[in-house]
């Protein structure tokens, strides 16, 4: 089978983090080829999505004393060629948010591929529909309280009313932009402004979970489906748990409540087409639903000595027959 993985310059990625480097691995394990292009290499032709592509070949990390390690030539790329995206199984959509203009573009073009034939991860139409702030709110039943606004007395009615409340710009990642806004806060305007752009950009605010401080959880859901989790824990003076702002990652299990919000969200996963999603999970509520490129894979793999990009792979194979 042939897989294209649309992702950031692949120099840029780390071999022992990115999840998308995990699915590449799994596929080559596999038997199968791996190509790999950016959103900014796809082309119409004829009606049809086309890119230009880089066969790849990736030397696999290794686990030593709990660590993955990887050679320093970790990659190698052949010369770009111009394919149709048809001629591949399966291409997955893996470029980190935020989510842009010509992000959306991209999408547009990936939907000329015959989904019949060649199966797209994530759907680029549900891509278009899940903001991964906004989509969560379908859900609100297992979320916090939460408002999104762009109006300063509606934010800070909002605020004064929990005492405490988090702001997420709505087209951030890995806890880029997210503040920690208390209702006495000497800063409150100067805060919400530079948030909202001078009240031009809503953002979302939810209640303060202090079980936040016990960590954030990930679980990895594969066609509706959790394969995995992992806590990340806040670490120092910081409240955000996120990996990249230096969250501790920690061993963990889905509790039934958990499950119980993947039993909730799988069915719209799948009406959208979300394939593979990282649910934010703090305290037993919902805080998040990412769709673009979430992560966590090699932390789970690390923890619990399993192969989930593997299991990515395996799964697309079982569609093929």
């Amino acid at each position: 089978m042939k897989f294209a993985f649309i992702i950031d310059p692949i120099s840029k990625l780390d071999p022992g983090h990115d999840t998308s480097v995990a699915m590449m691995e799994g596929a080559q394990v596999l038997g199968h080829e791996v190509w790999i292009t950016q959103a900014e290499n796809l082309t119409v032709i004829q009606g049809k999505a086309w890119a230009t592509l880089q066969k790849l070949q990736l030397q696999p990390v290794e686990l030593v004393d709990g660590r993955w390690i990887s050679q320093p030539n970790w990659y190698q790329v052949e010369n770009g060629v111009q394919l149709p995206l048809a001629e591949m199984n399966a291409v997955f959509m893996r470029t980190d948010p935020p989510v842009t203009v010509p992000y959306l573009y991209a999408t547009y073009i990936l939907d000329l591929i015959d989904q019949r034939k060649t199966l797209v991860i994530n759907s680029p139409q549900g891509l278009r529909t899940a903001n991964e702030k906004m989509y969560a709110l379908q859900f609100k039943e297992v979320m916090p309280e939460t408002i999104v606004s762009q109006n300063k007395s509606v934010i800070r009615q909002f605020v004064e009313e929990k005492g405490i409340g988090v702001i997420k710009p709505l087209g951030g990642k890995a806890g880029e932009g997210i503040l920690l806004l208390e209702a006495g806060d000497r800063n409150f305007n100067s805060l919400i402004e530079l948030s909202t752009k001078q009240g031009h950009e809503p953002v979302m605010i939810q209640e303060y979970l202090p079980a936040a401080q016990e960590g954030d959880k990930r679980i990895i859901l594969l066609n509706g489906k959790p394969i995995g989790a992992l806590n990340r824990i806040p670490t120092g003076n910081e409240f955000r748990g996120n990996m990249a702002v230096g969250g501790r990652v920690a061993k963990t299990e889905i509790t039934p409540r958990e499950a119980e919000i993947c039993n909730l969200v799988a069915p719209r996963l799948m009406q959208d087409g979300l394939y593979f999603v990282g649910l934010d999970v703090i305290g037993g509520y919902l805080t998040e639903v990412n769709v673009t490129s979430p992560t966590g894979v090699r932390e789970i793999d690390r923890l619990h000595d399993v192969s989930l990009g593997k299991q990515v792979i395996q799964w697309v194979e079982s569609l093929n027959g």
